[in-house]
């Protein structure tokens, strides 16, 4: 299982650095989320941390090993990433797709193998995707491509899967499904697990472990009760609130403060 760390880290594009100094724990084997407005430097920094990015400054560790030292096939076999909008051939069946990530554990000598027909078909089954084997990538629906996505990154069996932002423009039943399918990831074959998420009350809920960031910066980390409340989510976000238990699942819920000329007006009517 792999270990992934950033001690010092500078990411810029242009020359222009977004990510500053930071320094962040990936904890083994739980589900971490990193939080923060828009253009604050998640995106930037899950790809910093998956070598896709050549640093500024600072150094991304893997387990204990400087990153850039790990040859690009062992790299890939530790560490996937599924990026925000990923890019497919026209016209490719899901079949195909998930195949892809035995990729990094092929070379020249070595082919399609019975473990890689292994691998391959228990990331479809974990995902809920298998029916759709032979189904075009562009014939499915958003949550269904998410799950064939998530099925590749996991056909690379590799030990810690960052994803970045894996329910955007899905609707709130189909961002549960795919959190919930990640969490099952998590718990039932061990992945170390990093997102990048917009919605503060699904980081709680799905998040062992969250890092909040503002302008390339880490604010705050810890568990969610402890990133989660008013003070840092007005530092964070700007955003007035109130933080108070899910009745449901206990962890912290974030209600906006309304407008003076909202509190205490009918949702309907706006009669007081």
């Amino acid at each position: 299982m792999t270990m992934l760390r950033a001690e010092n880290l500078t990411l810029a594009y242009d020359g222009t650095p977004v990510v500053h100094d930071l320094s962040v724990d990936i904890p083994r084997g739980k589900i971490t989320l990193i939080v923060g407005a828009n253009a604050c430097g998640k995106s930037t920094l899950l790809r910093g941390l998956a070598r896709l990015l050549v640093p500024r400054g600072g150094t991304v560790y893997l387990d204990d090993l400087d990153v850039r030292r790990v040859p690009g096939g062992e790299l890939a076999t530790k560490l996937g990433l599924l990026p925000q909008q990923p890019v497919a051939p026209e016209g490719i069946t899901v079949g195909d797709l998930v195949g892809r990530g035995r990729h990094p554990h092929q070379r020249w000598f070595r082919q399609w193998t019975p473990e890689d027909e292994r691998v391959v078909t228990e990331a479809l089954a974990a995902t809920g995707t298998a029916d759709l084997v032979d189904r075009s990538l562009d014939q499915l629906s958003g949550g269904q491509r998410q799950r064939v996505w998530i099925a590749l990154a996991l056909a690379q069996d590799a030990g810690t899967m960052l994803l970045d932002e894996p329910t955007t423009f899905l609707d709130l039943a189909h961002q549960l499904e795919i959190l919930d399918l990640v969490q099952d990831l998590n718990r039932e074959h061990g992945k170390t697990v990093v997102l990048v998420l917009h919605d503060l009350n699904l980081a709680s809920r799905y998040a062992d472990h969250l890092i909040a960031l503002k302008s390339g910066t880490v604010v705050a980390t810890g568990t969610p009760s402890e990133v989660i409340t008013p003070e840092t989510v007005q530092q964070v976000f700007g955003l007035a609130c109130e933080v108070i238990p899910d009745p449901l699942t206990g962890t912290p819920l974030v209600l906006p403060r309304p407008r003076p000329d909202q509190a205490g007006a009918s949702p309907r009517t706006g009669v007081r």
